[in-house]
Formats: structure tokens, C-alpha cells, sequence
């Protein structure tokens, strides 16, 4: 028999956390752009495949970890914690990939490179599995 009562319950857990989960992307997102040295929104809209994959893998990399801890954690305090150690780990990674590998990252994306977009993604998406797994741990 449908637990009704049950089914409420979870229902409003899962809302809960799916709404928070969905603004702290959003927020992730806003200060990604902000750090990054290229304007992605502008970039995206004129066609620019290389700033949309770049921002699609932070993205991804970012909610890697996010779905991680929303399985690990308790409260939404925790989760709320795990959630911004995981933005600034990506935001970090970022920050030293543009330092130390790729200086001209800024006009290499502007000019619409995909080979610079890939390679960032890759290493959003790799870091936020690393993120991911050792929130399982």
C-alpha cells in the first residue's frame, strides 16, 4: 500500500535539498564567472563553444561533489559546509590551472579555442570526482 504520510515527508526533504542544491549552483556559478578573466555570458550568447564548455565543466565539476555530500550528510548545515569547501576547491583549481599552465587562458577562450576549453573541463570535472569520493570517505 502507497505510504502517502511517507511519501509527504519525503517529498519536502527532497524539495528542500533540491532547492538548496540549486542555489548554491547558481551561486557557484555567479562567482565562477566573476573569477574567470573572460565574460562566458557574453562569449556564450555570440556563439563562443569554447566558454560554454569551460563553464559546463565547472558546472559539472562542481555538482559532483554537491551530489556526493546531499547522499553523506546529515543536516543541511553540513551539507551547506561540504558545499562551499567544494566551489572553493574548484575555484581554486581554476585560479592555479590559469597561473601556472595557462596564462593566456583569458584570449585563448575569447578567440574560441576548444582544445584550452576541453582541457579545463576535463580538469574541473576530474577535480570534482576527486571532491566527490572523498566526501564519501
Amino acid at each position: 500500500m502507497f505510504d502517502l504520510t511517507g511519501f509527504q515527508t519525503g517529498a519536502v526533504a527532497f524539495l528542500l535539498a533540491f532547492v538548496v542544491a540549486g542555489m548554491f549552483t547558481l551561486a557557484f556559478k555567479v562567482l565562477y564567472q566573476f573569477v574567470t578573466p573572460y565574460r562566458e555570458r557574453a562569449l556564450i550568447r555570440q556563439g563562443n563553444t569554447a566558454a560554454a564548455i569551460t563553464l559546463a565543466g565547472a558546472l559539472i565539476g562542481y555538482v559532483l561533489p554537491l551530489a556526493s555530500a546531499l547522499s553523506h550528510t546529515v543536516s543541511l548545515p553540513e551539507f551547506a559546509a561540504w558545499a562551499a569547501l567544494a566551489g572553493v576547491i574548484q575555484i581554486v583549481t581554476f585560479l592555479l590551472v590559469r597561473v601556472i599552465a595557462l596564462p593566456d587562458v583569458k584570449a585563448r577562450i575569447e578567440n574560441g579555442e576548444v582544445s584550452v576549453a576541453v582541457y579545463l573541463a576535463g580538469i574541473s570535472i576530474a577535480v570534482g570526482l576527486l571532491n566527490a569520493a572523498c566526501m564519501s570517505a
